[in-house]
């Protein structure tokens, strides 16, 4: 089966390919929008626009989208746009629980599926100095909730409750059950 990527972050391509699948990378140009009923239809929503957009133009193709967002006292965190708005989501983050929830939309030819995954991410109490420390390094500006769990950032995380590349943006385990089951559904190899 021939799949597309279709997402920009090196991180999921690192995640995909650790499944040992061979896949081509096109990015969607769909806008993300903010707000649904949920924090888990947003992502959801976001995540099967893309696919949809990229599996259009690509009939043949098993296409793959993610959405990942950070949800902190039900306020949902996306990228930051500056240093001021890193800086304000990483006080809300710290000496604190939050959510990180991404779904995964897989669409091959008329199948279309998608999954939500959540982990709890707690981190510990972190001085203004840490802060500003943290939010001074190139780590917190491409990603939701200002932080990467596999960077910098994870001397601040004191556990998970879940799945650990979920927090990365693209849960495997759970994604490689859903292709193999569009597999065996289409009855493509």
């Amino acid at each position: 089966m021939k799949i597309i990527l279709g997402s920009r972050s090196p991180r999921r391509r690192e995640l995909l390919s650790q499944l040992g699948y061979d896949f081509k990378v096109i990015v969607s140009n769909v806008p993300e929008i903010d707000i649904e009923t949920s924090p888990e239809e947003t992502v959801t929503r976001n995540a099967l626009r893309k696919a949809e957009q990229i599996a259009e133009n690509n009939p043949d193709y098993l296409v793959i989208c993610a959405d990942t967002i950070v949800v902190a006292n039900e306020i949902i965190l996306g990228k930051p746009q500056n240093i001021e708005h890193a800086k304000a989501m990483i006080q809300m983050l710290q000496n604190n629980v939050h959510r990180v929830l991404t779904s995964v939309a897989c669409v091959y030819k008329d199948i279309k599926k998608t999954l939500v995954e959540e982990t709890k991410v707690f981190v510990i109490p972190m001085t203004n100095a840490e802060i500003d420390e943290y939010i001074n390094t190139n780590e917190p500006y491409d990603k939701a909730g200002a932080y990467a769990i596999q960077g910098i950032f994870a001397k601040y995380v004191s556990r998970i409750e879940g799945d650990y590349y979920n927090v990365m943006g693209l849960p495997i385990c759970r994604l490689h059950q859903l292709i193999e089951e569009i597999k065996k559904t289409s009855l493509v190899e």
